[in-house]
């Protein structure tokens, strides 16, 4: 089966940290780009970051810039997004998505609250 599978959401305090993970089953990342997204209640799906196939070149979202940072590891078929100095605002379902490739997995929850 050809799915992403998000992982390492969490309730974490404000200012917290937590390290997502997106692993691929059944296809290889090597070959596509990668994004994270988020959807917050009540609100669309947003992009938060990308990063290219080698993971040389990383773009992120002007809400996150210098508080995430998006890394891959294709040895593990695995994507990282590790998020610091959380807030309230971050709160969302998150979801990783190969560049170019149908289908979205069931998202990881974060919840940003004291």
């Amino acid at each position: 089966q050809l799915q992403l599978v998000e992982s390492g959401g969490g309730l974490v305090q404000p200012g917290g940290s937590l390290r997502l993970t997106c692993t691929a089953s059944g296809f290889t990342l090597d070959y596509y780009a990668m994004r994270w997204y988020r959807q917050a209640p009540g609100k669309e799906r947003e992009w938060v970051a990308s990063i290219s196939m080698a993971g040389g070149t990383t773009n992120y979202a002007d809400s996150v810039k210098g508080r995430f940072t998006i890394s891959r590891d294709n040895a593990k078929n695995t994507v990282y997004l590790q998020m610091s100095s959380l807030n309230s605002e971050d709160t969302a379902v998150y979801y990783c998505n190969a560049v170019g490739r149908p289908g979205w997995g069931q998202g990881t929850q974060v919840t940003v609250s004291s």
